[in-house]
């Protein structure tokens, strides 16, 4: 009997049947779109993606890890998930957004009205957070859909100046409807974080394990994050991402092409602004006290600026860069408190103080991935990952 052959008819080998030439060490030959547009496509990426998530989890026991470090840590996640949002709407779908705050402040006050306990001056409804929180990001959102079609409209700088007229536009709104904000100045609390009954920010103590007050609540917001990091980075590798990159590379290409303009930027600003939403309600408890300048004029441009230093620092047009972006953003503040001391002209009283320190420091940091490295720290990985993958070779 004669070995049965590989070839087809015209004598060639067909590439789906390379599985031979796979186990003969090509582990990383892709002969499948499915494979290599999996999540986690190599073995290197489960292997520090398992690794990423157990030191998270783990992160409550490290001796370490202070109580206001556990907190910094939730708020680092919070703004994590509000800059996925803003990196679907101006990253992968290119409509570049300064109004981001606007919309993080509707999801604020809309789970501190629906979650929290009322007073004399603001109504409350202590609703259960599994019904404050998705409503904060469904009216965030649909405050988003109702915008878009304006947005729509415009691009480039005139987007920017339109969606930056939100901020100023929410400061007013946020300090007229006294009844849900508290009013200018006074503001009010942010809602208790419980799910049917089982409250998420007090001390617990479960199979004989201590958990402080901040722990439950860093868990929550952590599985959020991974929930809602997986749905966004399903959604860029879909045939609605693949409209937005479209979109964002040549839009009139992209409308010839069939794509159609209108829908792909309002669906990317109703997915970014319902994203923002649920950023809005987690630092809605992450802060505890909420006031109309957190969230409009001078302080809601600064917050936006902040979302936009998130993107540009960690990664634009990834999903890993707004996670990485929000960990120096929030922890860099730590270490300049930390060795400001040691920094000639900076402490009070000096040339500089530390907010003006961090400030300059945020501006440089953005000038410079811009000019230098436009896909951000993210954009730095690969490169260090591609040279080691390729050494000792240059090409």
């Amino acid at each position: 009997m004669t070995e049965q052959s590989d070839r087809t008819p015209t004598g060639k080998t067909p590439i789906a049947t390379s599985s031979r030439a796979t186990l003969r060490g090509r582990p990383m030959l892709y002969t499948e779109y499915a494979r290599d547009q999996a999540l986690l496509n190599t073995p290197s990426k489960r292997l520090w993606t398992a690794l990423l998530v157990i030191t998270m989890f783990a992160m409550p026991f490290l001796p370490f890890i202070t109580r206001s470090g556990l907190s910094d840590m939730t708020r680092l996640m919070a703004l994590a998930i509000g800059a996925i949002g803003l990196n679907l709407v101006t990253g992968y779908a290119g409509q570049v957004s300064l109004g981001h705050a606007f919309f993080v402040g509707i999801g604020a006050f809309t789970g501190a009205a629906l979650g929290g306990s009322p007073t004399t001056n603001v109504v409350g409804y202590e609703l259960d957070l599994l019904i404050w929180l998705p409503a904060a990001g469904l009216v965030a959102g649909l405050v988003g859909l109702i915008l878009a079609p304006l947005a729509a409209r415009v691009r480039g700088l005139y987007l920017a100046i339109l969606t930056l007229g939100l901020v100023f536009i929410g400061e007013h709104i946020f300090k007229e409807m006294v009844f849900i904000s508290g009013g200018q100045g006074v503001g009010r609390r942010g809602p208790s974080p419980s799910i049917l009954g089982f409250e998420l920010y007090v001390p617990h103590e479960i199979l004989g394990i201590q958990f402080v007050r901040e722990a439950p609540f860093f868990y929550f917001v952590l599985i959020l994050l991974i929930v809602m990091g997986v749905l966004a980075r399903n959604l860029a590798r879909s045939k609605m991402g693949r409209a937005f990159a479209a979109v964002r590379d040549r839009d009139i290409a992209a409308e010839v092409m069939g794509v159609p303009l209108l829908q792909t930027k309002v669906v990317a600003f109703g997915i970014s602004s319902f994203y923002g939403g649920v950023c809005g309600a987690l630092l809605a408890v992450a802060f505890g006290q909420l006031t109309p300048e957190n969230f409009g004029g001078l302080g809601g441009l600064l917050l936006s600026v902040q979302f936009l230093a998130i993107i540009l620092i960690g990664g634009v047009a990834t999903i890993s860069g707004p996670i990485i972006g929000a960990s120096f953003v929030v922890l860099m503040p730590r270490l300049v408190q930390a060795y400001a001391g040691s920094i000639p002209f900076v402490g009070s009283g000096s040339l500089l103080s530390v907010q003006q320190l961090e400030g300059i420091l945020f501006g440089v940091l953005i000038v410079l991935f811009l000019v230098l490295e436009p896909r951000g720290l993210f954009g730095l990985w690969l490169r260090v990952r591609n040279y080691w993958k390729a050494w000792p070779f240059s090409y």
